[in-house]
């Protein structure tokens, strides 16, 4: 008996490798229930904040002894099961194993499926999608796309860890307002977990990016999304700020590589990825920089010069 008068066990209940846990504090976490219970056996696994009051939980031993002896200790014990303070009832569940319940979007893994509310394809860039959550960690590939629930991505990361850090740390956040075009007023990030493991990216272009892979082909239509018009404050046109130049070569005389192209924009920083490729008859080529700073100053020191003299002219 506990202190308080109302038993802390049932004894009339079969034993079972799954405990009934009453009496929790508020909101109690997971990693409470398995900091209470984990010096009786391996935890395989948990049901918290279940009841009216959400005050009840479930923890399921991995063998039936564990959840025995987790019992008898407390109930031999003259100090009380507790949590935050909080005495703890424990019973036997009448049930054997704890069903999995969650859905698809909640089991953890390495790429992330982003619903992007309050904005239409166009409004938010890849490169602004890339540029959030990569403060997370490395982002090696981005799929956009839209649904019936509206503007969506896939972020792909290395590994489930990092993926859920970015997504404990961003769902149902908002985008910086500042990196949102104006006439967009917020937006939220609503974030599950995806079945892909893996995304197949066939193009480079402003609807998928594979950062692994520099030298994957570059769809026609990257060019178009990445200098999409805008109009500045005196009517003309204006390109939009990015980390990824486009730069057009003119007056070729011999072949440009990537090393030659590397060698030359990476006097203004570090350069992440180049693809080379052709359009309309013209070489062209994407260069990343990790900051549109730095793509700025590269644009400015560059564009209408020439690689060598008498040739190579950049735009």
């Amino acid at each position: 008996m506990s202190t308080s008068g109302q038993p802390q066990f049932r004894y009339t209940q079969t034993p079972s490798k799954v405990l009934h846990l009453r009496n929790l504090p508020w909101e109690c976490a997971e990693e409470e229930l398995i900091e209470l219970c984990k010096p009786f056996g391996k935890i395989v696994n948990t049901k918290s904040n279940v009841g009216a009051n959400r005050n009840q939980a479930f923890v399921e031993f991995a063998d039936l002894n564990q959840a025995i002896s987790m019992v008898s200790y407390y109930a031999s014990s003259s100090e009380p099961a507790q949590v935050r303070g909080k005495t703890v009832y424990i019973q036997y569940s009448n049930r054997h194993e704890i069903v999995n319940n969650k859905s698809p979007g909640d089991v953890p893994g390495n790429v992330l499926l982003v619903t992007i509310e309050g904005v239409e394809a166009g409004d938010v860039s890849i490169d602004v999608i890339h540029l959030v959550f990569s403060a997370f960690g490395f982002v090696h590939k981005i799929a956009t796309f839209e649904k019936a629930a509206g503007f969506q991505a896939l972020i792909q990361f290395s590994d489930a860890e990092t993926a859920s850090a970015a997504r404990n740390a961003l769902n149902e956040r908002s985008i910086p307002r500042y990196l949102l075009p104006e006439h967009v007023n917020s937006c939220h990030l609503r974030i599950s977990y995806s079945a892909h493991t893996d995304l197949n990216i066939k193009f480079q272009s402003h609807r998928s990016r594979d950062y692994t892979n520099p030298y994957l082909p570059v769809n026609p239509t990257a060019i178009d999304g990445i200098a999409q018009p805008a109009l500045g404050p005196d009517g003309k046109r204006k390109e939009p700020e990015s980390n990824v130049l486009l730069a057009s070569i003119d007056n070729m005389q011999y072949a440009v590589t990537v090393d030659v192209l590397h060698t030359v924009f990476s006097a203004f920083g570090t350069v992440q990825k180049i693809a080379i490729f052709e359009k309309n008859g013209q070489t062209q080529a994407l260069i990343q920089y990790p900051d549109i700073s730095t793509a700025a100053v590269a644009r400015e020191a560059l564009e209408g010069h020439c690689i060598y003299d008498g040739g190579y002219c950049l735009q």
